[in-house]
């Protein structure tokens, strides 16, 4: 097949890919100009019945879990029509802030369903792209043409609403899926139309080969990222310092919009401390140092697009950035002290999500554990193909603990009615204990006090009030036998 773009957007039922799930995905497949090729593709996935939706979620997007049970699908069967149309040779998946949202919540669907959570996006010519860091660096480098938006404070915004809104773009309703899939195909139509050199050299830059061979240089370069602030549109001029000393493929780069004399006295406990976010606008001024993973899709460009126009509009000039990179190159110890606190820092933080002692961690949230042997990734389509009844014993031959541990839930998701007696027990004791443990505090406690809270909101809307309502009758749906 010819190379193709696909568009694609999810709704879900929340904000962690851990924990919620895709209830609505939406795509339409372009050619490389953006001509739409065939019917698009607007499926609704049906909510499994241990999982509770964050109400303010279903109040943007308006999608309750009983339309999903009743018009929708279960994941494997979404994903078993993923597979077979939608993930094929030479496709690039596009979204509009993919690469840090809709792409994490379909490699969770792959993985609780038994395919390889990452081949879509790399194998047979595929790949993956973010439309987000494309419109901010088009922003802050290269805006003419384009009618660019701003939040109600004042500051510069780039939601797809907005775009869409002040350039006159189609968007019949935001937060649909379908909808916002052919706004952000208008978006990308509209960048390419107005600025096509830099839209084609980030395209082709997604390649993380090409981000490597910028990264790596030695050199200073343009990078744009929603980690740096919107004041100066998103953008500064970094240098590469060291690899990740944890993580490979990532680089760790230094902010030269930032005085480095400020933090090269500083030890490696000290520096890993100015790493942590903080709120408080008292804290001391945290470390510019920023991972940059070169399959991410980063929005780098050679320190040579920054004209003067575009130093005024990010705020920064080059006199400064050669001062400063003056100023880094004589601190002989920083690199490797950088390199140190992000060691202790990556510590800390594993500390932090480590589990209490005796308690279990779910299995659902465990896809970034490790990879599977060869042997289990090959017996991943023999379990997808298994008769609903091989379903346990197929599991047991895995030799990832995760990928038995799976089983029971796939087959309560996907195969309810093929539950033996003894396995509707368990399935009925995992619920009850998911859902209702911890009494008031437990995830049935803490989702009806929330929507009685919602629901005493004084600009709440007569929609809103009946979406809290079918929440409210589809919480009570689901309560576990033994607590109804």
């Amino acid at each position: 097949m010819a190379e193709s773009f696909f568009f694609y957007d999810l709704e879900t039922s929340g904000v962690s890919s851990r924990a919620s799930r895709i209830m609505q995905f939406a795509g339409r497949r372009t050619d490389t100009d953006l001509t739409p090729i065939g019917e698009p593709i607007n499926r609704l996935i049906t909510l499994p019945d241990d999982v509770l939706p964050d109400p303010e979620a279903v109040l943007l997007t308006g999608i309750t879990p009983q339309q999903t049970i009743q018009d929708g699908e279960t994941e494997a069967e979404f994903l078993r029509f993923f597979d077979a149309n939608v993930a094929l040779p030479d496709t690039t998946f596009v979204g509009f802030n993919n690469v840090r949202f809709d792409d994490d919540f379909m490699r969770y669907a792959l993985y609780r369903n038994y395919y390889d959570p990452y081949e879509w996006q790399w194998k047979d010519g595929r790949s993956r792209w973010d439309l987000l860091d494309v419109v901010r660096m088009t922003r802050a480098l290269r805006p003419e043409g384009i009618e660019w938006p701003f939040a109600p404070n004042g500051k510069p915004a780039n939601r797809l609403e907005f775009l869409t809104k002040l350039n006159k773009l189609d968007h019949a309703k935001a937060h649909d899926a379908l909808s916002d899939v052919d706004a952000t195909i208008a978006v990308a139509g509209l960048l390419k139309g107005k600025q096509p050199k830099l839209f084609e050299y980030l395209l082709k830059n997604r390649d993380k080969k090409l981000v490597a061979s910028l990264v790596e240089t030695g050199e200073p370069f343009t990078y744009t990222t929603g980690r740096y602030s919107s004041e100066f549109q998103h953008t500064s001029a970094v240098i590469m310092l060291a690899p990740h000393p944890n993580k490979s493929g990532c680089a760790l780069v230094y902010d030269l919009r930032y005085d480095p004399t400020d933090f090269t006295n500083l030890s490696p406990a000290e520096l890993a401390k100015r790493l942590a976010f903080t709120r408080d606008e008292n804290a001391p001024t945290r470390l510019p140092v920023k991972e940059l993973r070169y399959n991410a899709c980063p929005a780098v460009a050679p320190l040579g697009v920054l004209n003067e126009a575009s130093q005024e509009r990010i705020q920064l000039d080059i006199a400064t950035i050669k001062k400063h990179l003056k100023l880094l190159a004589e601190a002989a110890d920083f690199t490797e002290n950088v390199r140190e606190a992000f060691r202790l820092h990556d510590k800390d933080r594993q500390a932090s999500f480590a589990m209490p002692d005796g308690a279990v961690k779910d299995v659902d949230g465990a896809l970034y554990d490790g990879f599977y042997d060869d042997t289990d990734r090959n017996r991943l389509p023999v379990m997808r193909a298994a008769d609903p009844s091989e379903i346990m014993s197929v599991a047991n031959e895995f030799h990832d603990e995760r990928l038995r541990q799976l089983a029971l839930r796939y087959k309560a998701h996907n195969y309810a009615a093929s539950l033996t007696g003894e396995e509707r027990s368990q399935w009925e004791a995992h619920r009850a204990e998911k859902l209702f443990s911890g009494g008031q505090s437990s995830r049935l406690g803490s989702y009806f006090a929330r929507l009685a809270e919602l629901a005493t909101k004084p600009d709440i809307t007569d929609s809103q009030r009946y979406l809290l309502e079918e929440l409210q009758l589809y919480g009570q749906s689901i309560m576990p036998a033994d607590v109804n």
